[in-house]
């Protein structure tokens, strides 16, 4: 959520967070008033805040919170920057704001809000993998970079929500795109779906069990509902 009362200082915030696949704007307000009511009836997990605003200041709004979401004040005036951290914010960001400090902010309130298993995976601002099934490699777009992986590298794959994890023979790979998404890029001789958040290679399989597949040394489980589409793909 963007809190400002400033038009333009909204226009260049919500401009920003489009770039960034993984923020979803939930609402832009110049009120502070106006936002408390809008928190009252939805959950939100980022709010970037302006301080110096009419009514009630972005300190006096964060203090009347009951629960506090993480916060990044965005504001004119670097004075407030010590107090500021009194409140335990995500990140200080003074005005002009410029896209790279922006997106590094925003990278870190992701990785303060990630559980602790996925802080260990660097995310360059993700977005949507490229290609189709006739190709040799998928192309994952991250931020302004194109990462291809080969298909016969990729593992398997896990969903997470609006996220999947492509494992690979040498690294591990965060998208954000759903699991039935990906599954629709994939070449289908090769790609199944076993469970309702994994994808596997079929031809990297090592071990098939009765309601698990081993790839390496990881297990996964196979779904009741995939189980005859399963193993009428690899005839058994």
């Amino acid at each position: 959520m963007v809190i400002d009362d400033e038009p333009i200082a909204i226009e260049i915030l919500e401009d920003y967070i489009q770039k960034v696949p993984f923020l979803e704007l939930a609402g832009s307000f110049r009120s502070a008033i106006k936002a408390l009511e809008y928190l009252q009836a939805h959950a939100v997990d980022l709010l970037f805040l302006d301080i110096k605003m009419p009514d009630l200041s972005g300190i006096q709004f964060l203090k009347s919170l009951i629960a506090q979401p993480q916060v990044i004040f965005t504001t004119a005036y670097s004075e407030f920057a010590v107090e500021s951290y009194d409140y335990q914010v995500a990140d200080y960001l003074l005005k002009p704001i410029e896209f790279d400090r922006f997106l590094k902010a925003a990278n870190k309130a992701l990785k303060q809000h990630q559980p602790q298993q996925l802080q260990s995976t660097p995310i360059p601002a993700p977005t949507k993998g490229i290609g189709d099934g006739d190709q040799d490699f998928l192309v994952f777009k991250s931020g302004t970079e194109y990462h291809p992986l080969n298909i016969n590298d990729i593992l398997y794959i896990e969903g997470a929500g609006n996220y999947v994890f492509v494992f690979t023979v040498k690294k591990k790979v965060m998208v954000l795109m759903t699991l039935k998404d990906t599954l629709q890029k994939l070449p289908v001789d090769q790609f199944i779906r076993i469970h309702k958040s994994y994808i596997v290679n079929v031809r990297k399989l090592d071990v098939v069990e009765t309601d698990q597949v081993k790839i390496g040394e990881t297990r996964i489980p196979i779904g009741e509902a995939y189980k005859k589409a399963f193993f009428k793909k690899i005839k058994v």
